[in-house]
């Protein structure tokens, strides 16, 4: 019997033909699943994880797909390459089992850098390993952000991953802000450009079955947090203006809608003082479709941050949604007030029958349903998942992750983003043979080949200490993968650090996820070099000479925690009297 193809089926129509067939053909099930864009774990041997299996992160993958009607999922975890790809086929084949047969669209947070905040990133394992998004910045250099893009949709592409949950378009504006290293920086006018080679890379000129759909975060801007608070927690909700700057955080969204960013994603920021409707961002009607929509022209999807609706478990502890100015809501008047904002779909969450409940009392209609599925379904088709791109081949993707080129920029890129703060009486490079190191956090075996250690600083020709931006411990076990609050050493480790510093030459290695306040370490130590994720190999070859460190501070480097509580948290750089202003940096 001859088997013909129904419309949306055929690659040779246009693809607007293809939505509205496909669209007609959808019951109100399959069309509210398709709004939803949760979180999916996978088994290291490339199985599906499902109902019952013994899973540190436990789903229903053929219940979610085949029932609910679910088709887009963020990888949650990482494994072998192969697997990835197996894994990918695999749920794609569920998908193709379906009525419609609609494919899956999976996502990714970023996994590139070394990071181990699974609220945000994801460490890189197999992948090239890159600094974060902040150590680029550190670079100033468009054609090495195009670069790194272009490198991780290639490793994306061949493991089946479709769109970045990123670029992080917020400015560093306010130093207590716990995402700081997934932003380019304080600079709205560098973020903008790097903003626009990032998504080049990703997406090409134009969204195509070649390119990763950018899911450009986080709008209008998260970087003017009350206090420096995260809004992921009830203590942090309030985003703040006090200096004005409303505008500046927005320039590089500009920028990423002119460049054909795919996908945008409001913040959980709830803003206050503004004209703006006191409600978090993906529930702000004057945002969505006012500034984004109507203003700024933006066409794409709008994907809200993850569990705006439903109280959750994250690690067995309980947290609240992030529903902020509309807590007294039920989740189901929650999901009609983000869609009247102008959402398309909720991330973080696999509730479609709050929709169909919405549909039934005559709160929401078909027609605006249809809308966001249509917005949907076309970035399905554009990205070839109808058609060449549905499976991916598990041996080339064994070949593409982490191959020896990608590392090797990787590598490079590390090294270029360091940045020399200070370098007293030439400290820097390290030329004498084969030096008696006394060091601090550093792999020794690294050391090893730079110099024979010895245990006691007295002892030493030099000191390496290997330090990190301090941050206060938080009792929640998720809130404390944010580093929050205070950004300078506690006494007693000042203390300890600082008698290293006197004792003998100290080269101090500082790892800023931060601005860090260190006024006391800057005046002692010989040298003091930053880095924004970086290997042991890559730091000790800028202090040996084997490498030329090129980056510029992101950021300032405040003095004080009493200037960061002076400062405006909308305003770039407004500490008083910084120790590094931004853009400090030498050159060896």
């Amino acid at each position: 019997m001859h088997h013909t193809a129904l419309p949306y089926q055929d690659p040779a129509r246009p693809v607007d033909e293809r939505v509205e067939d496909l669209l007609g053909r959808m019951t109100p099930q399959e069309k509210a699943g398709l709004m939803f864009h949760t979180m999916l774990p996978m088994h290291a041997d490339g199985r599906p994880v499902e109902d019952g299996d013994d899973s540190d992160f436990p789903a229903d993958t053929t219940g979610l797909i085949r029932d609910q009607g679910l088709s887009h999922f963020n990888l949650v975890g990482t494994a072998e390459p192969r697997r990835i790809a197996e894994w990918h086929n695999a749920v794609q084949e569920i998908a193709h089992g379906t009525r419609l047969g609609i494919p899956v669209t999976l996502s990714t947070d970023p996994r590139h850098s070394f990071t181990a905040n699974i609220g945000a990133s994801i460490r890189a394992g197999a992948f090239s390993a890159w600094p974060e998004p902040i150590g680029l910045a550190a670079v100033r250099d468009p054609e090495l952000v195009h670069r790194f893009a272009d490198i991780a949709r290639r490793e994306y592409l061949a493991v089946g991953l479709r769109v970045a949950l990123h670029p992080q378009l917020d400015l560093a504006t306010e130093p207590r802000w716990s995402r700081q290293t997934g932003t380019f920086g304080s600079d709205a006018a560098l973020t903008a450009e790097l903003a626009e080679a990032y998504i080049r890379g990703l997406q090409g000129e134009r969204l195509g079955p070649d390119s990763v759909a950018a899911m450009v975060k986080h709008f209008p801007g998260g970087g003017p947090q009350k206090d420096g608070e995260d809004p992921h927690f009830p203590h942090g909700k309030e985003q703040v203006y006090p200096g004005g700057m409303r505008e500046l955080h927005l320039a590089p969204f500009r920028a990423a809608v002119a460049a054909g960013a795919a996908q945008m994603m409001p913040y959980y920021g709830q803003p206050i003082g503004t004209d703006w409707e006191e409600v978090g961002f993906g529930f702000n009607r004057d945002v969505v479709t006012g500034l984004l929509r109507d203003e700024l022209g933006f066409q794409g999807i709008v994907c809200t941050d993850w569990g705006l609706l439903n109280d959750d478990e994250i690690f067995g502890e309980p947290h609240r949604a992030r529903a902020w100015g509309v807590e007294h809501l039920t989740p189901a008047e929650r999901a009609a007030k983000a869609l009247d904002a102008g959402v398309d779909q909720f991330g973080g969450e696999e509730c479609p029958e709050l929709l169909l409940a919405l549909l039934r009392d005559g709160r929401i209609t078909e027609e605006r349903l249809d809308t966001s599925v249509r917005r949907l379904l076309r970035e399905k088709f554009v990205l070839g998942l109808f058609d060449e791109r549905r499976y991916v081949d598990p041996d080339a993707a064994e070949l593409v992750v982490g191959n020896p080129e990608f590392r090797a920029e990787g590598a490079a890129a590390q090294r270029r983003s360091l940045t020399v703060l200070v370098n007293r009486d030439g400290t820097l490079p390290v030329t004498r043979p084969a030096p008696r190191l006394y060091t601090e956090g550093l792999d020794p075996a690294v050391v090893a080949r730079h110099g024979r250690a010895v245990q006691d600083p007295a002892e030493a020709d030099l000191a390496v200490l290997r330090l990190y931006t301090p941050y206060e411990q938080r009792p929640n076990r998720f809130e404390s993968l944010f580093h929050s609050g205070h950004l300078d050493f506690p006494a007693d480790e000042l203390a300890r650090i600082l008698a290293v510093l006197d004792a003998v030459p100290t080269v101090v290695l500082i790892n800023l996820e931060r601005p860090a306040v260190l006024p006391e370490i800057a005046e002692r130590a010989h040298a003091l070099v930053a880095d924004y994720g970086a290997q042991d190999d890559a730091l000790l070859d800028a202090v040996f000479g084997l490498a030329r460190p090129e980056g510029r501070l992101p950021f300032e480097l405040p003095r004080s925690m009493a200037a960061v509580a002076a400062s405006r948290p909308d305003v770039p750089n407004d500490t008083a009297d910084p120790v590094f202003p931004y853009g400090h940096g030498l050159d060896l």
